[in-house]
């Protein structure tokens, strides 16, 4: 029979530190978020086709491209053809910024809409409640105490 050593006295290498695991790189860099601003990559190409509907909305909402002067960290070759020069522009999409300010408003907008749009098809589904026949039936649980 093999003599074991103790258990105490067995010396464990320690492998806190795990290899680190590949991962795919990112397809859109990372830069330094400045506060106050709110950050959106925006496609202005589909298909090697310019979308100039899709860029031009997001303009007329308050974006505005971000240059490259700007965020110097970005190290991507500068664009100098096209419509957006010295932006920052990864394969169709196109780095801009808005005030955050803006972007709460705007989202607020959006809540409110989707809100009353809730509400309208709510409206119209209740409006076809019959009480002969509802559609919702409150159940409500009563409880009494025995008399005496």
């Amino acid at each position: 029979m093999d003599k074991r050593q103790d258990r105490d006295l067995e010396v464990r290498e320690t492998t806190d530190q795990r290899s680190k695991q590949w991962a795919p790189p990112s397809l859109l860099p990372e830069f330094k978020k400045k506060p106050g601003w709110a950050y959106r990559w925006i496609r202005i190409t589909l298909a090697n086709e310019a979308d100039n509907r899709n860029a031009s909305s997001k303009m007329r909402e308050g974006w505005e491209p971000v240059k490259h002067s700007e965020h110097p960290e970005i190290n991507l070759p500068v664009s100098s053809n096209g419509n957006f020069k010295d932006a920052v522009e990864v394969g169709g999409l196109l780095l801009c910024k808005m005030p955050q300010e803006m972007v709460d408003q705007r989202n607020e907008y959006y809540r409110k809409k989707a809100e009353g749009q809730a509400e309208a098809v709510d409206n119209s589904f209740l409006k076809e409640n019959d009480p002969r026949m509802p559609l919702f039936s409150d159940k409500k649980s009563t409880k009494s105490f025995g008399k005496g």
